[in-house]
């Protein structure tokens, strides 16, 4: 006898993607801990920064600049049908989760508030050379986001209602704009800050978000995101 296909029984339990969102966070959660722990050693053994460093604008600025690319990496995570850019997505997620999570552990360790002082600022030294806003300009709303290569309102909102290959040449095209003002970031405190630890990372996340502009480029390439 033939079952009834109404009869079968429905699917109980969290979506496919709520699972896989967990699993993430989870991984990211241990990388997570594993940098706090290292962190703190590591920091220690030296003088910590201050409030107006570039090393704690940068851990403040940078925290708010991943925060975005993880959003968006997540959001492409649940809806790509994608193998590859799925994979990137996952990748992008859970490195800049954990980052996020030593920034965070290094302001605690030195004893300093998780905000302060205008974005970007740090950017800029005492002689007026810096790689964000002119000396003495205090960017705000748009402006400073298309400073810092972060995706705008409107842009958020367009990517999230887009589905199928447009979604996709989207994230590409607004990820790499992200990536690039995020190394304009690293370079502004590999120039101007002096923490070891600060500068092993920052200069670990410019060589990996190098990678993935490349990678996202050979994906820009086989989906045709050019093309239109």
């Amino acid at each position: 006898m033939t079952a009834d296909p109404a009869a079968r029984p429905t699917r109980s339990g969290p979506p496919r993607w709520l699972l896989a969102t967990l699993a993430v966070l989870a991984v990211a959660a241990l990388a997570f801990a594993a940098g706090r722990f290292t962190t703190f050693g590591a920091l220690d053994q030296a003088a910590s920064p201050t409030t107006t460093s570039p090393e704690a604008g940068f851990a403040r600025d940078m925290q708010l600049h991943h925060a975005q690319a993880v959003h968006m990496a997540m959001t492409l995570y649940r809806e790509t049908e994608d193998p590859q850019l799925r994979a990137l997505a996952y990748d992008i997620a859970t490195a800049q989760s954990a980052q996020q999570g030593e920034m965070y552990s290094w302001l605690v360790s030195w004893g300093l508030p998780q905000a302060g002082g205008p974005t970007m600022a740090w950017m800029t030294d005492a002689s007026g050379h810096g790689h964000g806003a002119p000396a003495g300009e205090t960017l705000r709303g748009e402006d400073l986001l298309v400073q810092m290569g972060m995706a705008t309102d409107a842009q958020l909102s367009a990517f999230e209602a887009a589905s199928g290959p447009a979604a996709d040449c989207m994230f590409l095209d607004l990820m790499t704009t992200h990536h690039e003002g995020a190394i304009d970031m690293v370079d502004a405190v590999l120039e101007l800050g002096s923490e070891p630890r600060v500068r092993h990372v920052a200069q670990g996340m410019k060589d990996t978000q190098r990678f993935e502009i490349d990678a996202m480029a050979a994906a820009s390439e086989r989906l045709g995101c050019s093309a239109d």
